[in-house]
């Protein structure tokens, strides 16, 4: 699968069913070649580019299922580490 094909899954968090976003990086390990975590970015607001927005670093092994259209996680999103 390619990041261009990931960038258009909109990602949902299993526990409350919000929509977190779509993929717009990945994080990876280049020596190893694997896919650490997806890169969402926070809610758009508007006027926020004047504002950087908090994103969701989501690590692969909270990736429960990657279909057609969406990509399941299963985050606590209180307790993310976002960039």
């Amino acid at each position: 699968m390619r990041l261009s094909e990931l960038r258009q899954k909109e990602v949902i968090n299993i526990p409350d069913g919000k929509r977190l976003g779509c993929v717009c990086d990945l994080d990876m390990d280049i020596c190893e070649g694997k896919i650490c975590a997806i890169i969402v970015p926070g809610p758009s607001r508007f006027f926020s580019f004047f504002r950087a927005e908090r994103g969701f670093v989501i690590p692969w092994c909270r990736i429960k299922r990657i279909g057609e259209d969406v990509i399941l996680v299963e985050i606590d999103i209180e307790c993310n580490d976002s960039r």
